[in-house]
């Protein structure tokens, strides 16, 4: 498997030349037919004309209203304050080299584009662009796509547009309006080759196959990843020498291409790429299973016939094939104490958040992606069922191979956890 560089949120890659490639199959994890599209324009789902109402919607609400203001930067405009807003962290900040945006033109191993994200929201800034990109994972309508102009005015406005579905609704983000990450080799200037790779990133995937065309900031000992690559003489020394590029601390271990006072941090943070690219797919898989429940419910008052997509999500949900760690992840302690923070904690301190970085991403494996709005906006009658398959995996009654990954204590620690942590959870579980 040979994959570099990367893309994520609204923005689509060079938009001539990519159908060949939207139309790779998943994983086999994933469902039979999760690449087909879901005719989500259609009466039963409507979501060109649907009003958002996730993060971004409520904040331009604030706005308008005069309820909340933003404070300009003379150096990176809006970018600080919307993020202190929306409450993503700077820390989670991760740059991308590869010509994978719109903004291609402005992107290079020299100008590479930021990212942000926390659970909901995630925005992209290319220094020197009077636009910021943004992007939610909207609790009905899955991936919605914003640009917002970062120059000075009394009017701050986000407008939302659907042109990024060209890319954005696709086999690669199981066929609804969802977010991804990929994988190319580049060039010198950071023009990715189309042909190298570009399959989709997720939990799934060895780390030695993951961000190119990414700066990787961070320890992993012994493993190998193909981030801090830039051209083809660095793929070479890469063979020759692996990890010559890994194992960077901070962006001034890395050579300098590029000015680091143009941005908030100086990382491009391991942990932070290694949650996002567990958190897209399965804000991907809740769109789905969303849009999948709300059609078959119409046509047939019950949503029977989403077993094999469900049983998939589980897998995903549980980190049931997730690739093993052979060495310790060490990463921005900012960033980690940030996305620990968040979230629900049980009685005795433990949350699904808990990294664990030594052999997986969590501590305890299940995703934190389930005590958020979008699984809660999940039909009732799809959680009854989530809920019902979950029981049985977490207490041993479901005895299938597929599920012995998770230990007894694992189980028993998830359960305790969920009960005390997620709402609206059947009764049954609590005797």
């Amino acid at each position: 498997m040979f994959s570099h560089a990367a893309q994520l949120f609204g923005l689509s890659l060079v938009r001539v030349g990519i159908a060949l490639i939207l139309i790779e199959g998943l994983p086999a994890a994933d469902f039979q037919g999760s690449t087909h599209l879901v005719p989500f324009e259609e009466d039963n789902l409507q979501y060109g004309k649907t009003p958002a109402t996730g993060p971004i919607a409520q904040l331009q609400a604030k706005l308008d209203s005069g309820e909340t203001h933003l404070v300009w930067d003379e150096h990176l405009g809006y970018l600080p304050s919307v993020l202190k807003v929306l409450n993503v962290p700077a820390s989670s900040q991760m740059l991308v080299f590869s010509k994978t945006s719109f903004q291609r033109d402005r992107i290079s191993p020299a100008t590479p584009r930021a990212v942000f994200f926390n659970d909901d929201v995630y925005v992209g800034y290319v220094p020197g662009s009077p636009l910021l990109e943004f992007s939610m994972a909207d609790p009905k309508l899955g991936g919605v796509f914003y640009g917002f102009e970062n120059v000075r005015t009394n009017q701050p406005r986000f407008v939302r547009t659907d042109n990024c579905l060209e890319c954005h609704a696709g086999a690669k983000t199981m066929g609804v309006p969802g977010h991804l990450i990929r994988s190319f080799a580049t060039d010198e200037r950071g023009v990715p080759d189309l042909l190298s790779g570009g399959e989709l990133i997720t939990h799934r995937t060895p780390l030695a196959d993951r961000w190119g065309g990414w700066f990787v900031t961070g320890t992993h000992g012994s493993q190998t990843h193909r981030g801090n690559l830039i051209g083809t003489a660095d793929l070479a020394q890469q063979h020759r020498e692996p990890n010559f590029a890994g194992n960077k601390a901070t962006l001034a271990d890395l050579p300098p291409p590029f000015d680091t006072s143009r941005y908030l941090v100086p990382t491009s943070d391991i942990v932070a790429l290694m949650v996002v690219e567990h958190q897209v797919h399965l804000h991907n898989f809740l769109t789905r299973l969303n849009y999948e429940a709300t059609i078959q419910l119409k046509a047939y008052g019950h949503c029977n016939y989403i077993k094999s997509p469900l049983e998939a999500f589980l897998r995903y949900l549980l980190f049931v094939e997730e690739t093993p760690l052979t060495s310790p992840i060490s990463g921005s302690a900012e960033f980690a104490a940030a996305f620990m923070a968040g979230g629900p904690k049980d009685s005795r301190g433990r949350s699904l958040r808990e990294l664990d970085l030594r052999t997986r991403l969590f501590r305890y494996p299940c995703s934190y992606l389930i005590q958020s709005e979008s699984f809660q906006a999940l039909p009732p009658e799809l959680k009854t069922r989530i809920y019902h398959r979950l029981w049985s995996i977490l207490t041993g009654e479901d005895t299938g191979k597929e599920w012995e990954c998770l230990t007894p204590s694992d189980r028993q620690a998830i359960r305790e956890i969920l009960i005390e942590t997620l709402p609206n959870l059947p009764s049954y579980w609590k005797l």
